[in-house]
């Protein structure tokens, strides 16, 4: 079954800030496309994996929250790594990794832009 989710838009205020901070994180080349009106950040991804877009929404709509769903991030193989360096990009660490039982291993934190999303790695790692 293909997964239910699609694509996900994650709200920031300032994209360059929220890219330098996903692409660390993540370990990832984040790619900024720039429109008339906009500019976004995207994760890099192939086709028929989930998206997800950095998207600075008008101040009367969606807005980065800590409340809502929580989006897991994958960062397998090196969740110890990823966050080490959620502070230094301006993040915060709400719950340090722990296991989630037979799905791995996940971390809650805070980016850049006050979101609530997880770090997520089905393998332990060292760090």
């Amino acid at each position: 079954m293909a997964s239910p989710i699609t694509w996900v838009d994650i709200p920031v205020k300032n994209v360059d800030r929220a890219i330098r901070f996903y692409g660390q994180v993540l370990n990832v080349e984040m790619k900024k496309e720039e429109f008339p009106t906009l500019a976004v950040g995207l994760v890099p991804h192939e086709s028929g994996e989930v998206g997800v877009c950095l998207f600075p929404f008008p101040p009367d709509a969606n807005q980065p929250s800590e409340n809502g769903p929580l989006v897991y991030l994958n960062c397998e193989g090196r969740l110890g790594d990823a966050l080490e360096l959620v502070e230094r990009f301006g993040g915060r660490v709400i719950k340090p990794k722990h296991s989630i039982g037979g799905f791995g291993w996940r971390a809650i934190v805070m980016d850049c832009e006050g979101n609530r999303i997880a770090l997520h790695s089905r393998e332990a790692d060292v760090g």
